[in-house]
């Protein structure tokens, strides 16, 4: 009994010891694509680091270092920068990605989003609404709300995500038409009810274009009134401001005053000091917005790296004669009394209406695109130019031009100064936005449009971060992403996060840079090399791959897992680690 006991504990012992037979070990997880080995800049405005980003369907999976992970799809990121997709805070998409959604002239600068409804917008829409359309885009409306717009939007496709304000400009001439009048109290009632429907359906807030006709004939009562609609469904107030000149610090005001009885946010869109004798007074316009900050107004901006604006010739008309629409305002430039008034006042009456003067005068004025065969030699001259080789007048020259085109003439306007464009930028609070829509980068394009079309988020990164070092790349990163995504509640977009939606930008730090000029604007960035949108890649090795994986954009509260990266956010310019320093 004693031997068999001591063989049983043997056997007992020499199991204990024998290793039990190994699991096969877990696979590593297969995502759909990892990003490899890039510089990333995750958009909260720290330090970059190295790492990968693992991609699985629509949204980002793992941030890091990942060497074993497994892919379907790899990009190479080695010497490259790994960022949030750009986000443009002003573009005009809504109907240009209806008749191509490949938003080139966006996704080579890297935009994987825009915001746009400026001083009009997609909704609401009537008969008075689609007046003011030209035919070939009025064709392409079969909404009635936004829930139909971007039903209609992503029907179509978009290589980029797509959201939008409701517009003072567009609300009052669905209930108003183009009066130049205070709006009753039935009719206000109703504009309410207008806000209140597009932001229930996901519009980001109410916004102004108040140099623009009608809204330029609208109260700051009236739009406070409107603002707070919007204000109690968590949206703000956006605003190309009434002037950007010579009453600029009064028209900041005015927004801020706008906001602050309100209750909410305030948005200043295409921050500038317009006008030579105005050089210099962004430091006011700087120091009004903090103090308002200060005092616990909730006040940013946005703008473009250019010194010069572009918009609609008209817009040197008087804001009188624009009041009953496009057919009135020809109407007026065809009666004798009306347009020898407007001559008077053109040529030599208050300063605020003399043709360029914010630009020194009509040499400072190009004419950028018209949609007028015969009025096509024009495009690319100056307004002394065409009026001496039509052997008029400016101000005749002006008018005449405005009736051939039916007010649909573009110009630019030299008006601005570097010192201020490097002043605003330099502002923590300013992100960018481009103020132009989606473009082709062929022949199709026609006419001369603005550079910053093409070359806005490239520009600054080539010759404000790496040149000219006004900021560092951290911070230009942070003011591409994550300051405009927490400005309008993109509650999953704008930083590098597992669980964030996969919108990436990849690009060269040395190479990157605009080409576009005034003189030859039709051409695309060069060092963006592959843009993914909502995990796909619309971008590849800098050649557009014709996917269409953008979706509509509505605005959202902050989810918390975007609240847990809000306070880290670096507001500082001044950067310990930045890639040029």
């Amino acid at each position: 009994m004693k031997l068999r006991s001591v063989m049983i504990g043997a056997g007992c012992l020499l199991a204990a010891c024998t290793p039990a037979p190994r699991s096969s070990p877990s696979p590593a997880p297969m995502y759909d694509l990892i990003i490899r080995g890039g510089r990333i800049v995750d958009g909260t405005g720290g330090p970059w680091y190295r790492g990968d980003v693992a991609i699985r369907g629509d949204r980002i999976a793992a941030v890091g270092l990942l060497p074993g992970a497994r892919a379907r799809d790899t990009i190479d990121a080695r010497g490259l920068i790994v960022a949030p997709g750009f986000i443009d805070m002003l573009g005009h998409s809504e109907y240009p990605l209806l008749r191509d959604g490949r938003a080139i002239s966006k996704i080579t600068q890297g935009i994987t989003s825009e915001i746009t409804g400026e001083v009009s917008s997609v909704v609401p829409v009537n008969e008075n609404t689609l007046r003011e359309l030209a035919p070939a885009t009025r064709e392409r409306v079969t909404w009635r709300d936004l829930d139909g717009y971007f039903a209609r939007l992503e029907q179509g496709g978009t290589a980029i995500n797509l959201g939008t304000f409701v517009t003072l400009g567009t609300v009052r001439r669905y209930v108003m038409g183009d009066a130049n009048r205070p709006a009753t109290p039935a009719e206000l009632e109703q504009m309410r009810g207008l806000v209140a429907h597009a932001m229930r359906q996901g519009a980001m807030g109410f916004s102004t274009g108040l140099i623009y006709a009608p809204g330029s004939f609208a109260s700051t009562e009236e739009i406070t009134e409107l603002t707070r609609v919007a204000a109690q469904y968590g949206g703000g107030y956006a605003s190309h401001i009434r002037s950007e000149g010579d009453r600029l610090v009064e028209a900041i005001q005015e927004a801020i005053t706008i906001g602050e009885r309100a209750g909410t946010w305030v948005q200043i869109h295409h921050l500038k000091a317009s006008g030579q004798k105005n050089w210099g007074k962004m430091a006011q316009a700087v120091a009004t917005i903090e103090t308002a900050r200060a005092r616990g107004v909730d006040v940013s901006a946005d703008q473009y790296p250019y010194t010069a604006s572009g918009t609609g010739l008209d817009a040197v008309i008087p804001n009188w004669a624009h009041a009953g629409g496009t057919d009135s305002l020809l109407a007026r430039l065809r009666q004798p009394e009306s347009r020898a008034r407007l001559r008077e006042e053109l040529a030599g009456g208050g300063t605020d209406w003399r043709i360029g003067t914010s630009a020194g005068g009509p040499s400072g004025v190009m004419i950028a695109s018209v949609s007028t065969d015969s009025l096509r030699r024009y495009q690319g001259m100056r307004l002394d130019q065409v009026a001496r080789l039509r052997g008029q007048e400016v101000v005749d020259a002006v008018f005449d031009i405005l009736l051939a085109d039916r007010a649909n003439t573009a110009a630019i306007y030299f008006s601005m100064s570097e010192d201020d464009v490097e002043l605003a930028m330099r502002q923590p609070w300013v992100s960018v936005g481009i103020d132009a829509g989606a473009r082709a980068a062929d022949t199709t394009v026609q006419g001369r449009p603005h550079p910053r079309a093409y070359g806005s988020f490239p520009r600054i990164l080539c010759r404000y971060v790496r040149e000219r070092r006004v900021i560092p790349l951290e911070d230009a990163i942070r003011k591409f992403t994550s300051l405009p995504a927490a400005r309008v509640g993109l509650a999953e977009r704008g930083v590098l996060k597992a669980g964030m939606y996969a919108d990436v930008t990849v690009f060269n730090p040395q190479t990157v840079c605009d080409r576009a000029t005034f003189e030859d604007p039709v051409q695309t960035s060069v060092g963006i090399e592959h843009v993914l949108v909502n995990g796909t890649p619309v971008l590849r090795g800098g050649r557009p791959t014709g996917k269409l994986p953008g979706r509509g954009l509505r605005r959202g509260s902050h989810s918390p897992r975007y609240v847990a990266w809000l306070p880290q956010l670096r507001h500082s310019a001044h950067h310990r680690d930045s890639l040029f320093r």
